[in-house]
């Protein structure tokens, strides 16, 4: 069948596909957090670093969700109603070993944060805090916990560390905005596949694929002057009628590197302007 890709047109066809996709190597965070507000910037700030994020608002929450999910690492705060944050702590070293814990602490409680360590916590942070030292720490927690997920993502000699968030190409290292990194992202990690706009308005931006379509194509033409251009072999296709394909073009099913998706150029009339970065 001429221009045929295994893509769905159907909306809930796509998210199925999409999560199935990226079940088993996207990053989780498990924030255990009691007040509302804090619980709620942390998962917007750690979504915007392109985790996905549940919340727990106690103990027995964070306990429910860490037995029916895989996670990759835990922001644990100490003082939880019902069931403490340290109980939480003891039930999770129970369960796994190597599952990172950073623990949120009151500036304080010195013996608290010794019992913390004492109970497994691979790290603390006592409160009140700036976000950038809790990224910091994250990163740093995943990186030496060898978390079962690609770090490193690689398709040819293009390279995506999904930790510190870093692009190169060859020895070239190409610098990316947040909204290019997070199509990128969900390219390589599903390459050799076709691709749907929908999937990566929702996969990769959490995003309504009610909207914005368009805005898929600018930057998917963002990335391929900065991913592409220069280079020996474009890694970027078009699929026409259907989506993208990251890989070699002898590999995809007929793709064309330069048109849009009906096989001609996307007029700048039809495309919206840009997502902030």
């Amino acid at each position: 069948m001429r221009g045929f890709c295994p893509c769905f047109h159907s909306l809930a066809k796509v998210q199925r596909l999409a999560g199935w996709l990226c079940y088993f190597s996207i990053m989780r965070i498990l924030i255990v957090e009691d007040e509302k507000p804090v619980a709620g910037f942390l998962q917007k700030s750690f979504e915007a670093e392109h985790y996905e994020v549940d919340v727990a608002l106690d103990g027995r929450q964070a306990l429910a969700l860490l037995g029916e999910r895989q996670y990759n690492l835990v922001v644990l705060d100490l003082n939880l109603p019902e069931i403490s944050g340290l109980e939480v702590l003891k039930s999770v070293r129970t369960r796994s070993q190597g599952l990172p814990v950073l623990a949120l602490t009151s500036r304080r409680e010195v013996e608290e944060r010794v019992k913390a360590l004492d109970l497994g916590a691979d790290d603390y942070l006592p409160k009140p805090f700036a976000f950038s030292e809790l990224a910091a720490r994250t990163r740093a927690l995943l990186r030496r916990s060898g978390a079962p997920v690609d770090v490193i993502l690689r398709v040819e000699d293009l390279e995506f560390n999904r930790v510190e968030r870093q692009v190169r190409r060859g020895e070239k290292p190409i610098e990316l905005t947040p909204k290019e990194l997070a199509p990128l992202e969900f390219l390589m990690q599903n390459a050799g596949q076709c691709v749907t706009r929908a999937m990566i308005l929702d996969q990769g931006w959490k995003l309504s694929v009610d909207t914005m379509t368009n805005v898929v194509d600018v930057y998917i033409n963002h990335l391929r002057k900065k991913i592409d251009e220069g280079f020996g072999v474009p890694l970027i296709h078009t699929i026409r009628g259907s989506g993208y394909w990251m890989g070699r073009k002898e590999a995809s099913p007929q793709a064309d590197q330069s048109k849009g998706e009906n096989g001609e150029s996307d007029p700048p009339q039809n495309r919206q302007n840009p997502l902030p970065v």
